[in-house]
Order: structure tokens, then sequence, then C-alpha cells
């Protein structure tokens, strides 16, 4: 049915506020949850925008999945088992001593039920890696501390939603029984993996046999509801076994796609993961009016205190675990502390102020029933708390970074730089193998030979201390001509077709290998 008049202007106000956030971010350069939590929230109280109303059912079933997915799937494997220790007692122990003790506090000052108070304490206790490791990456942090802020925010997911599972549970059903609980949560982890790996199994033989980019993306986005809904059907996990098949399929995709596959696959998750985010922060924005107003039985100035304690618990509960799951086991193993020295106070520090909260818990919040006790103060609080974490902590975590000299070791740049010696060495022997077959004409094969080997040299100059920069100076001023004359290129393309002398279709395919050989330039990098 069309929409009155009023209405359409309500939806295109709204659209246009949504917009103009959007263009906001490569501008103020904040971090995209930053913006977006501000941007909803000043959205939702502008008069005259129309009322949103999200269903639980929806939110966490519709949106939970695929963020899953994706930040498991873009997930490193090495990383995750290199740092399993401390990530355990971050994505554990943190998850159930945040939900603890925001639980007793929620308990003893805001007056919620026990169970009430621990689904809070569940919700608001996993951390949110894309705020974090945005800034962190930006100002040059250790790889280290990313990949824990990475692998933490990976797995505490699934922690802190089972125990928010268990929660509910006891809060709709008013019993509660520890070794009960202990038992299921066991067999939801335990259960999740596995429905995850036997997914991914079958996925990945499905695709195995296609060569088609759109339909494997297609299954790709999908492959997070194929794990999640039937582990929510058998009483299991459907968090654990969509990241369990996330990081899976991360694992195996790049055996069973070519490189069409990869480009579209990149780039749709890239603007996927921004939408959502963009859809989910702007439209709780625009929900806190209508919560606020619900709320109207307790004043301001409760709600504001009930807010700042429960973002002070979280924030300090972090602060201290942080050093003490650093410490203890070093303290209490030798064999740790020679294979995992302890690390420098400037490290844990930054770690212990990266703890941000954010689409999880958003989504956590939202999908309680909505006859759900206190439902509309939890979301409040909930939202509170990530705008506390998000906005406080996100603004100063990059001077906190640059205060400290925390800097990243170089461990990355020589990695990828070892990389690409070794493709290029494995290139120029392929090389010779096709020149003894006959497969290449010699001067073919001799300015190859000078391509891979030139390319070679350049990154290994990046190892030797006495290196003059001669080599890189020569490659940076090639990739400047490189970049004017595809530019050239580009604008001649456009000439031919605003002259009707080329189909636009032509123009776009041309100026698809056009954009492929500029973004191999590695300029910017």
């Amino acid at each position: 049915m069309h929409l009155g008049a009023h209405q359409d202007l309500e939806l295109l106000g709204l659209l246009v506020g949504a917009g103009a956030l959007l263009a906001l971010v490569p501008v103020l350069r904040l971090p995209l949850p930053i913006l977006l939590v501000l941007g909803g929230v000043i959205l939702g109280f502008v008069p005259g925008l129309p009322q949103v109303s999200l269903p639980p059912d929806i939110v966490l079933v519709g949106v939970l999945p695929p963020l899953l997915y994706s930040g498991a799937f873009f997930t490193s494997l090495r990383e995750l088992r290199t740092n399993k220790r401390p990530v355990a007692l971050l994505a554990f122990g943190l998850v159930g001593a945040t939900m603890a003790a925001v639980a007793v506090v929620a308990h003893a000052w805001i007056h919620l039920p026990w169970p009430v108070a621990f689904t809070l304490g569940a919700i608001v206790s996993p951390t949110d890696a894309l705020a974090a490791t945005e800034i962190a990456s930006r100002v040059g942090a250790p790889r280290r501390i990313v990949s824990l802020i990475e692998g933490e925010s990976l797995v505490n997911d699934g922690t802190a939603l089972v125990l928010y599972k268990a929660a509910i549970g006891a809060a709709v059903g008013g019993t509660f029984s520890l070794l009960d609980t202990s038992g299921r949560i066991v067999l939801n982890v335990a259960g999740g993996i596995a429905v995850g790996l036997a997914v991914g199994y079958v996925v990945r033989q499905v695709r195995k046999r296609l060569d088609d980019p759109p339909v494997e993306v297609a299954i790709a986005v999908l492959s997070g509801y194929l794990a999640y809904l039937p582990a929510e059907a058998i009483g299991v996990s459907g968090v654990l076994a969509a990241v369990t098949i996330g990081v899976y399929m991360g694992w195996h995709t790049p055996e069973l796609t070519n490189e069409r596959t990869r480009l579209v696959g990149d780039s749709f998750w890239n603007i996927f993961v921004f939408l959502v985010n963009a859809l989910l922060f702007t439209l709780v924005g625009l929900q806190l009016h209508r919560i606020v107003n619900a709320l109207s039985g307790l004043s301001t100035t409760k709600l504001v205190a009930y807010a700042a304690l429960v973002s002070a618990v979280v924030v300090a509960t972090r602060i201290a675990w942080v050093p003490l799951a650093a410490y203890i086991p070093r303290a209490a193993s030798r064999r740790i502390r020679e294979r995992d020295p302890y690390p420098p106070w400037q490290f844990l520090a930054v770690i212990s102020w990266a703890g941000m909260r954010g689409a999880v818990s958003l989504v956590a919040a939202l999908a309680l029933p909505t006859s759900f006790p206190d439902r509309q103060l939890i979301v409040f609080l909930t939202f509170a708390v990530i705008v506390a974490t998000l906005v406080v902590q996100g603004l100063t975590l990059p001077v906190l970074i640059g205060t400290l000299d925390v800097h990243d070791d170089g461990g990355v740049v020589r990695e990828d730089a070892k990389a690409r010696i070794k493709a290029a060495e494995a290139a120029l022997r392929r090389l010779e193998e096709l020149v003894a077959d006959g497969a290449v004409r010699e001067d073919t094969a001799e300015r190859l030979r000078g391509a891979y080997t030139f390319r070679a040299n350049r990154f290994r100059a990046r190892f030797d201390e006495d290196d003059d920069g001669a080599i890189e100076e020569r490659s940076v001023a090639y990739q400047r001509v490189m970049r004017e004359l595809i530019a050239a290129e580009q604008a001649a393309l456009v000439d031919l077709r605003n002259r009707r002398l080329i189909d636009d279709n032509v123009m776009q395919d041309v100026q698809r290998d056009l954009d492929l050989e500029a973004a191999r330039l590695d300029l910017d990098r």
C-alpha cells in the first residue's frame, strides 16, 4: 500500500539523515561505530521522524548470523591458535567476571531481580572488535594487540550469548540450577561447534563444484544462517555454529574460489558489514526516544546515574582483569614464561582500554522478548554502555596508544614482503619450466624475468639494512607514471562514451580492467 504524502516526507527525511551520516564517515575520519552511534542518537531526537520498531526475532535471526560469519571468516586462524590462552582468558573468564560484576551492581543498586540482572550482565559482556581494531590498526598498534582484540571478540560473542540464553531462561522460567546450566553450556558449546563443522563441510563440497561468483557469494551469505538455524532448532548454540563455519570456510575458501569470486566477495562483505552496522545503530537511535519515554517512571537523574554506574563497572572489570590474566599464568608456570614472556605494561594498558561494546550487545538487547521484565531499561542501559565505551574509550584510545608509544614492530610488513618474494620466486621457477617446454617465446620470457626479478629484489631490499632506497624509488616512479597513464585511458573511455562512439557496457568492461590494473599499484600502502 502506498504511503501517505506526510509519511513519504518522513521517510525521505530519515533517508536523507542516514545518507548524510554515511557521507560524514570519510570527512570526520571517526571510527565507523562511534559516528553511527552518535548519529543514531541525534536522528532519534529529531522531531517528525517516524517511530521505528524492530521485532526481536528478526533482529536476532536476521542480523546476527551473517555478522558472526563475516567476523569469523576474516579472522586469522594462525593468530587465534597462537593467542589461544590469552584469548580464552578474555573470552571466557572476563565475560563471566563482567556478567557477575554487572549483575551484582544491577541487583544491589538498580534493584533488578537476579535473573534480569544476570541477563543485563551477559548482554554487555562481549566486546566489539570493529571500532577497537580500526583504531588500533590506523595508529599502527602492534599486530599482537590487534589479533588479541579480534580473537577475543570472535569467541566472547559465543560465550556471552550462551550465558544470555541461560539467564533469559532463568528470568522467564523462574528457576536456575548452576549444575544444569553448566551442563547445558558445555552441550551448547560442543553441539554448536559440531553443527558448524558439519554444515561447513557440506557447504565446502557444494562450492567445490561451482564457478559462478554471484552464486558463490550468495551461498557465503547464507552459510551463517545454514549453520545457525539448525543448531538453534536442536537446542545448541547457533552463535558458535555460525562462528565455527565462518572460521572453517575462511580457511578453505582460498582453495575453492578463483580471482573473480574473491574480488566480488571481498567488496560485498565490506559493504554488507558497513550497511548492517549502519542500519543497527541508526535504527536503535531512532528507537531511543521512545525507550526513554517508556521509562518516564524514572527520573533523568536516575537514568543517567544507572547508565554511568553500569558503564563504569564494565570498564573497571576489564581494567582489573587484563593484568591478572596476563601475570598470574606466567607467575604460576615457568614454561609459559619461557614460551611467552611477560608483556610490557603498555600493551596491557591498551588492551584494558580497548573493551568497546557494539553490534552484538545491541542485537542481544533488542532481541529480548517484548514481555521480558524491565526490557526497556535493559535496552536503554545497553545502549548507554555502547555509547560510553565507544565514545569515551574509542576517542581516547589513539591518544593512549600515542602517549604510551605502543607501535607496530613491523612484523606484518616483513611477512608481506616475504610472501611477495616467495610468490615472485615461484613464478620465475614456473616460467623456466614453461621455457624448457617450449611454451613461451624467449623474448616474452626475458620481459617476464625482468619484471619478476625486479619485484623480488624490491621486497628483498626491505630486509637489507644497507639498502640505499634506489630500487624503491624506481618502483614509486614507475607506479606514478602508470597512474597517469591509466587516468588518461579512463578519460579517453569516458570521452568515447560521451560522444556515443562506444556503448556504456563496453566502457564499463574496459574500465573494470583498468581498475584492476590500478588496484595492483601499491603507492598508498
